[in-house]
């Protein structure tokens, strides 16, 4: 971007200072006006913007973990982030983030981007008169339910088709998201766990939870919208992560059999 107007005398004073290797991705603050040597100078010490990736399909606690690792937040800010985000609401993204930014600020990015990344797939949730948290919250329980982008659709159209069957959901993370901690916030669910009293739980509540259990992407949004319309009504994983689909119970305790005994 002419900025650096000749590589030979930058990449001499890269060598000479022994500053070679030494720039790491980020945000600096350079100018045209500066020469070689204070560029370089800026360009090695550290940077005021830091590059981090959220994945999809963590729970807001997770997410701060992440930030704080990578923005080297101390606790008050991670708590500040963890208490103004709202789940479900952040959107995984790669982001390049003020080292300055608090935890509301930066909650308040993520949730914008959200906005402006799936302005279109909530419109199109507005004209199937779906509601944006309902949206979010199946989401929410699609992510964290299938197993690639691809069968997400098939996910969807279960979930939906439970749903309007006023069929419990059943869903193991809604579980997990009531069970989760610190350092384990997916435990494996035992059957004690179906019982736990909690909204959230879809053994004993019919219906969606009351809010989202995790933080979705683009994919599982479009799912839920656009869903793959069949009977289906149950679906379960083998031990490859192949999804099997079933119209009845008695085909998914058949499933059941054939694919996890």
């Amino acid at each position: 971007f002419g900025f650096i107007r000749s590589q030979w005398a930058f990449r001499t004073i890269l060598r000479l200072e022994g500053w070679e290797g030494k720039i790491n991705p980020g945000g600096y603050e350079i100018s045209r006006s500066m020469n070689v040597l204070r560029m370089a100078g800026e360009l090695v010490s550290h940077p005021y913007q830091e590059w981090v990736t959220i994945p999809e399909g963590l729970r807001k606690e997770e997410v701060a973990d992440i930030l704080q690792k990578n923005l080297n937040w101390d606790d008050k800010t991670k708590q500040e982030f963890i208490g103004e985000a709202k789940e479900g609401y952040l959107f995984p993204d790669t982001y390049l983030i003020d080292l300055s930014y608090t935890g509301k600020q930066t909650a308040n990015r993520m949730a914008n981007e959200l906005d402006a990344k799936a302005a279109d797939l909530f419109s199109q949730a507005l004209e199937k008169n779906i509601r944006n948290d309902t949206v979010m919250i199946l989401a929410s329980l699609v992510q964290r339910e299938a197993a690639n982008e691809k069968e997400m659709p098939a996910v969807a159209g279960v979930i939906w088709n439970r749903w309007l069957k006023e069929m419990p959901f059943q869903i193991d993370a809604t579980v997990q998201y009531v069970l989760g901690k610190p350092g384990n916030w997916w435990k494996q669910v035992t059957l004690e766990d179906y019982k736990i009293d909690s909204p959230y739980n879809t053994y004993i509540n019919k219906g969606k939870p009351p809010a989202p259990i995790s933080n979705p992407g683009l994919a599982a949004i479009n799912a839920v919208i656009n869903p793959m319309e069949s009977d289906y009504l149950y679906y379960l994983h083998d031990g490859q992560g192949q999804i099997h689909l079933a119209k009845t119970y008695e085909e998914h305790l058949k499933n059941i059999v054939q694919y996890l005994k």
